[in-house]
């Protein structure tokens, strides 16, 4: 019998980013990468493990942006079309470089991926929610909420509707989904503050996930740390992140995606071949960008790029393996610990960004796939589980409040309040009061409700986290300025159309048209609670 549980936990968003007006977009290929380097390579895994008899138990949240962006047909179509761009140059590579042998062996070894990847997408039709789903129907993976579009939920506190509207939506969005209701949420950036957990259950959800210090900080003290679940007053139980696991992952120092044998991100086909060569492949204006075909290693630390190595993926799997056999060594060893301290089955959570795995460390879904294996035949100290499943096993938790906190820089709201991103919150706060206010009204007609129900997408769209933290990060500053501002704007002149009663119904449909999420929200969920 196993002494201790481990729940692997990959936070899969990115933000809402469809743009049927242009021909092209470069911010579009945040998905399309996403869905190459990490979707499909996380469900070749799943897959896997599922036709070789390992019962493997994995939670992944889905953020309503990003399934709504997986099953939207005009991204769906334009991501065949770069898949087929890849399929391309990987084939002119292969014959490019047929006296070069290693930059071959890697062009076919990308060749091979791309091929692989096409099968996958093809299999499904190009609805990868279906293809998540049936992993959550066969309850090897358990798929939890988040935010309806990640909006920072404590900066928001204080228009209680506005969060409501973040978590409701999210709610009604997933079970439109996936036939049943959520019973976990990934609050957005690990946010917590004091009183969400009432929305929460009023939700019906039973338990969500926060940083570690919200649990250690929590009041009273927890008995076991974060290697235990705390039930807040509301009966909604809450998860911290384990310290140890996150960092023997996500640490630039000592995490393993830094060791020299993995690929290197940096260094990118789209920026290293001869211009004319690599034209067609690059932006339509003929700036360079990222291709996804790297064909150097890390090789070493302090090394300029032009020092990198060639990179091999037989070397680079083998270390997966080895890191993943240390992972599940520490984390035995660490059950055993717990449980001799605890006197009870500890759980060891451990999440991460779910495009850490195969999009920045591009051998993290072999990691992934070696570490089921290993668990599964190699061990029995620990047992992998979701966190609903541990719920259900160990029913009697202790009563705490947990503490304000976030995963960011600091552990609390610094990173999305500061001096880069400070300017937003004013616009955003005066929506909110906006959208409240207009919530009373009642159409006079379809037009005006369906008015009313943009304005709802507007402000929603307006609120994600992830324009506050691109500012913050200073990488693609503008398209996140611009796209907080065309929301807000967008907002403003539905709140004023809606007030007078005259709607421009030709502008309305194509603000429709572009920002299409939630097409069953109901503009109504910002009225007061009760």
């Amino acid at each position: 019998m196993a002494i201790g549980y481990v729940a692997l936990v990959l936070h899969a968003h990115l933000p809402f980013v469809r743009h049927p007006e242009s021909d092209y977009v470069l911010e579009e290929e945040w998905l399309y990468e996403a869905i190459t380097e990490t979707y499909i390579p996380l469900l070749k895994v799943f897959e896997g493990l599922k036709r070789d008899g390992i019962d493997f138990k994995i939670t992944m949240s889905m953020t309503p942006p990003l399934v709504s962006m997986l099953r939207d047909p005009l991204l769906q179509e334009r991501y065949d079309a770069h898949l087929a761009k890849l399929e391309e140059l990987t084939e002119l590579e292969v014959e490019h470089n047929a006296h070069n042998g290693h930059i071959r062996y890697l062009a076919e070894h990308y060749a091979t991926e791309f091929n692989e990847a096409r099968q996958i997408w093809e299999s499904y039709k190009g609805d990868l929610v279906t293809a998540f789903k049936q992993f959550q129907d066969s309850n090897n993976l358990e798929i939890i909420t988040c935010g309806a579009t990640h909006g920072y939920l404590p900066l928001m506190k204080m228009y209680p509707q506005a969060v409501w509207a973040q978590i409701q939506v999210a709610c009604e969005h997933y079970e439109q989904t996936f036939g049943q209701a959520p019973r976990g949420i990934w609050l957005p950036e690990c946010a917590y503050y004091e009183g969400v957990e009432r929305m929460l259950a009023d939700a019906g959800l039973r338990y969500f996930l926060t940083d570690g210090h919200g649990i250690l900080y929590a009041r009273p003290r927890p008995r076991f740390g974060t290697y235990a679940p705390i039930f807040t007053e509301t009966g909604v139980a809450a998860f911290g992140r384990d310290h140890e696991s996150s960092q023997q992952v996500w640490s630039s120092e000592v995490g393993y995606p830094g060791a020299a044998e993995y690929r290197e991100f940096y260094k990118d086909l789209g920026w290293e071949a001869e211009y004319d060569y690599i034209k067609p492949y690059i932006m339509p204006n003929g700036q360079r960008k990222n291709t996804g075909i790297k064909y150097h290693k890390i090789t070493g630390r302090g090394l300029g790029l032009s020092d990198k190595a060639l990179y091999d993926p037989y070397w680079a799997r083998e270390k997966a393996a080895e890191h993943a056999d240390n992972f599940m060594y520490n984390r035995e060893r660490q059950a055993e610990h717990l449980h001799g301290i605890m006197q009870r089955p500890p759980i060891i959570v451990s999440p991460y960004d779910a495009e850490l795995f195969g999009h920045w460390w591009y051998e993290g879904p072999w990691f992934i796939d070696y570490l089921f294996r290993k668990s599964w035949y190699d061990q029995g100290t620990y047992a992998m589980t979701h966190l609903a499943d541990y719920l259900r096993a160990q029913p009697t938790q202790q009563v705490c409040r947990p503490s304000q906190s976030s995963w960011g820089y600091k552990g609390f709201h610094e990173y999305w309040l500061n001096e880069t991103n400070a300017w937003i919150y004013p616009h955003l706060h005066k929506a909110a009061e906006r959208m409240i206010e207009i919530s009373h009204l009642e159409p006079e007609d379809e037009l005006q409700w369906r008015a009313l129900n943009q304005a709802a997408r507007e402000l929603l769209l307006a609120q994600s986290s992830d324009w506050a933290f691109i500012m913050r990060t200073g990488t693609m500053v503008p398209y996140a300025v611009r796209r907080t501002r065309s929301h807000l704007m967008r907002f403003n002149k539905l709140y004023e159309d809606a007030k007078i009663g005259k709607i421009d119904s030709s502008w309305l449909e194509k603000v429709e048209l572009m920002d299409n999420i939630f097409p069953n929200i109901n503009y109504r969920v910002y009225r007061p609670l009760t």
